[in-house]
């Protein structure tokens, strides 16, 4: 490569103005983890933005990693090697000498590659077919349609070798069926077994951030709305029956059951209880202390045993999924065993039960259990009220108020779905719970409840189910996952004897957590 006098690389900060804002992201991710993975749609120029990466990661004044580009064909390879060239001659001022050579990856033939060389001592490398090994190498890796490798996973095996010297795996593909590698990859990390990070570019993302824009720009077109409309019309009409796929980022095949009934069962233990608790019809309208006195002896004869039988040494966290009428209110609490498997200590359905007692068992509870550390509440409409009070009195550092998005789904779904295929989860042996945990979907590539409700077999016509502890149970496999550690407390004495008639003789007398008074309205009258 010849090179101008006075070349001057471009910081990182101005790649804003070329690449498109999804484009930067992905680039800005894969420098945050050692895997990264972008599952995309097709024409949304990802590898041409990760051409602009390579140039700057080879070529840098300090630092400088050589890049090592895998496709599956001569073509691709052709294609980024020519990018390559583009940025180079726009960054560092001067013209690419690209070189082709064999790449010797220990056979007979070695592979067809092509090379530019760097003042930094580093290479750009982009091979036409996976190598077989990649020992000895030093740098970043990025496959490219790895949907569409023939193994993908010894691929991923030889370029993870890599990140032992400080390097990087960048991943990318449209996708080719549920079951394909590609997509076993980003159930993994999303699942948490694999460690890396995942981005998902669908059409429709793309043309929001300027897709359509910058290619008009390009090909010298006037954007407008409605050429905008006609251009994706026919591309997917291009494309027909394999639109989704290959356009929407949804793998083939990959509707339906997102958990089958056998794997939901492997992982549930008719020792783990779960307690229902209806109130009347009208119990609304009763006097505050009828009602506090109602939940208080349903919490003493039915849940404090429960409490009592927990291990006080472990941490506790619960997910809950809010519903004051119709549908289940349910709270599931668990710990970790010896074995580090989230047991659901007991879980409580709730129905027909008012916002104010809802806020009062909870609370009640929480006071209670051992070592509390962590829990996600819906925020969803009027469940959001109860999670802000929580938050409130135990933390906002120890209870987030979750709202149910696309986002939320992706992020947690998967943790739940790999902690009961992994039995790192032991859930209660109950029809009911299974059939929510049956209700997960694949929903336009999403893992998600589908918005309808069924009977429930322990109410029977009296309640409908919406996968409620479905949602429970995602939400405290996601709380037991954060990071976050004990509260210290010491205690300041006994408690008043309002507190003391209210949570019993002694009670002052056990760390309650000093999470605050008791609200008037939880007092019954005479105290």
């Amino acid at each position: 490569m010849k090179r101008a006098p006075k070349a001057k690389i471009p910081e990182p900060a101005s790649l804003p103005e070329l690449l498109l804002p999804y484009q930067v992201e992905a680039i800005k991710m894969s420098h945050q983890t050692g895997l990264f993975v972008s599952e995309k749609s097709r024409r949304t120029g990802m590898t041409y933005a990760f051409a602009a990466d390579a140039v700057l990661s080879v070529a840098a004044s300090k630092g400088a990693q050589n890049f090592y580009y895998i496709a599956y064909n001569f073509d691709m390879t052709r294609e980024f090697i020519d990018y390559c060239a583009e940025f180079t001659k726009a960054f560092h001022g001067a013209t690419a000498q690209v070189n082709s050579f064999l790449f010797d990856d220990g056979s007979e033939a070695g592979i067809k590659a092509f090379r530019i060389d760097y003042p930094s001592g580093k290479s750009l490398v982009a091979l036409s077919s996976k190598p077989r090994s990649l020992r000895g190498k030093q740098g970043v890796v990025l496959i490219d349609e790895a949907a569409f490798h023939d193994n993908l996973d010894e691929l991923l095996k030889a370029a993870l070798a890599l990140l032992m010297w400080g390097g990087r795996v960048i991943v990318i593909s449209t996708h080719d069926g549920a079951d394909n590698a590609f997509n076993t990859l980003i159930e993994d990390i999303r699942g948490g077994k694999r460690l890396g990070l995942v981005q998902r570019v669908t059409l429709t993302s793309a043309l929001e951030q300027g897709l359509y824009r910058r290619i008009c720009l390009r090909s010298g077109k006037v954007w407008t709305p409605e050429a905008q409309d006609v251009w994706e019309r026919e591309l997917r009409a291009s494309y027909a029956d394999a639109a989704e796929e290959e356009l929407d980022v949804i793998p083939a095949r990959g509707s339906g059951t997102y958990l089958t009934r056998a794997t939901i069962l492997a992982a549930m233990s008719p020792d783990l209880p779960v307690i229902r608790i209806r109130c009347p019809d009208g119990f609304e309208r009763g006097a505050d202390w009828e009602r506090t006195d109602h939940i208080l002896e349903f919490l003493e004869q039915e849940i404090l045993p429960r409490i009592k039988n927990m291990d006080p040494r472990k941490r506790t966290f619960f997910g809950q999924d809010f519903a004051r009428s119709g549908d289940v209110s349910p709270i599931m609490f668990g710990q970790h065993d010896a074995s580090m498997r989230l047991n659901s200590c007991f879980t409580i359905e709730m129905r027909n039960v008012p916002f104010t007692e809802q806020e009062f068992l909870l609370g009640w509870i929480l006071e209670r259990v051992p070592l509390f550390a962590h829990g996600k509440m819906d925020a969803r409409g009027n469940g959001g009220a109860l999670a802000e009070k929580m938050q409130q009195r135990f933390g906002f550092d120890r209870i987030e108020a979750v709202q149910a998005t696309e986002k939320t789904y992706l992020a947690f779904m998967p943790k739940l779905r790999a902690a009961i295929e992994d039995r790192n989860i032991i859930l209660p042996l109950d029809e009911d719970v299974l059939e929510d945990l049956r209700m997960i979907k694949l929903v336009r590539g999403i893992p998600k409840i589908p918005d309808r409700s069924v009977n429930s077999k322990a109410d029977g016509a009296k309640g409908k189910r919406h996968g409620d502890t479905a949602i429970a149970a995602m939400h405290l496999v996601a709380a037991a996952d954060e990071d976050c550690g004990d509260i210290e407390f010491a205690s300041l004495g006994a408690r008043s004897s309002v507190y003391a008639a209210l949570y019993g003789a002694g009670a002052g007398e056990r760390s309650t957590r000093g999470f605050g008074s008791i609200p008037r309205q939880f007092i019954p009258e005479g105290f």
